[in-house]
């Protein structure tokens, strides 16, 4: 697997863009949030018309809901220059996926997101070459094939045979393919097999119950568990609810490390020898409804590479005290009314 990790959502941008302009044959994109408002300095949808124009295959596959800001005039623009677009659309379900592929031999893969008010968050993006590229590929046209594409040369990609004896692979929420590598299904046996250390960086803690239990069940077995989240997310009403579940994780004996600025980034590594990264964030979403995808690699050099980025995160970060007893009344109440009537908190 070759790689380059990208950490703050505009040098992800930069990687993008620069890959789609040396783009000789296809873009494929999937995205959950992909606006024009980024054009001043990274126009995506002019490079896309401009690469569609020439005779290129583009397609762009949107979620509905994550890019209903997209305006008329330039969807209508874009598939008036030959750009294929088409929206995800399902009864409560998103593709909160963020994946872009290159000539059917580079791929990017991660947490960012395309519209300006994400410029500096810090993130984590993953430029991806070599065999991984075919299960992405193959991840995709199922996708594209459920959003109503017809395309053969998308389509064919779905029978791709893939290589499994590689030490990296790519973990969705689709069914398909070996049910090892269903995001779920993954996690839990992660989670459960650490011996030393588990390390996770979310920008959402609202995990389902069966991963606070996973989580207490790690610490009770001795692994050091550590998880990285921001003081300050852009949902603002979930700030109360990542320090409530970050309290209740550190009564356990789990440790919180809390960024100054907004980190939207999605990762977990274990043992420091296997690492995850992707779309998914710690959260009932994630692991219960939306369409997701990341991928697990073992390489020595690339583990050790996030290993560096997630330690500076660390070093940057905040502590504070955790403790029941410094919420205050009704945040407490606040609480009781989450655990009531939300069986997942």
């Amino acid at each position: 697997m070759r790689y380059k990790f990208y950490t703050t959502s505009d040098k992800a941008w930069d990687g993008i863009m620069f890959a789609i302009n040396q783009a000789q044959q296809s873009v494929y994109i999937e995205m959950y949030i992909f606006l024009g408002d980024t054009q001043q300095t990274h126009d995506f949808f002019g490079k896309l018309k401009e690469k569609a124009l020439a005779g290129m295959e583009v397609v762009l596959v949107l979620d509905a809901y994550g890019s209903s800001e997209l305006q008329n005039t330039t969807i209508q623009d874009l598939r008036a220059a030959g750009v294929e677009l088409l929206f995800f659309s399902r009864w409560l379900r998103r593709t909160h996926r963020k994946l872009v592929i290159i000539d059917n031999k580079i791929a990017f893969i991660g947490g960012v997101n395309i519209e300006n008010k994400i410029r500096n968050w810090q993130d984590l993006h993953l430029r991806l070459g070599g065999k991984i590229i075919k299960p992405l590929l193959r991840s995709f046209a199922y996708t594209y094939q459920q959003c109503g594409g017809k395309n053969n040369n998308i389509l064919r990609n779905s029978q791709l045979p893939l290589v499994k004896k590689i030490k990296s692979w790519v973990i969705d929420t689709w069914e398909i393919g070996d049910k090892r590598y269903r995001l779920n299904n993954y996690y839990l046996a992660k989670l459960t097999e650490a011996t030393t250390s588990i390390k996770i960086v979310t920008p959402y803690l609202l995990p389902p119950r069966w991963v606070m239990k996973a989580l207490d069940d790690a610490v009770v077995r001795g692994v050091k568990v550590e998880i990285i989240i921001p003081s300050n997310t852009d949902i603002k009403s979930l700030n109360n609810i990542n320090y409530f579940n970050a309290c209740r994780l550190a009564v356990v004996g789990v440790k919180f490390y809390f960024t100054p600025q907004m980190n939207h980034a999605k990762v977990m590594l274990i043992d420091d020898r296997e690492a995850l990264v992707g779309s998914q964030n710690l959260d009932i979403l994630s692991f219960g409804v939306n369409a997701e995808i990341g991928v697990f690699f073992q390489q020595k050099h690339a583990v050790a590479s996030l290993g560096r980025i997630i330690d500076k995160w660390q070093h940057e970060s905040m502590q504070p005290d955790l403790s029941f007893k410094r919420l205050s009344l009704s945040q407490r109440l606040l609480m009781f009314i989450f655990k009531t009537f939300f069986s997942f908190f």
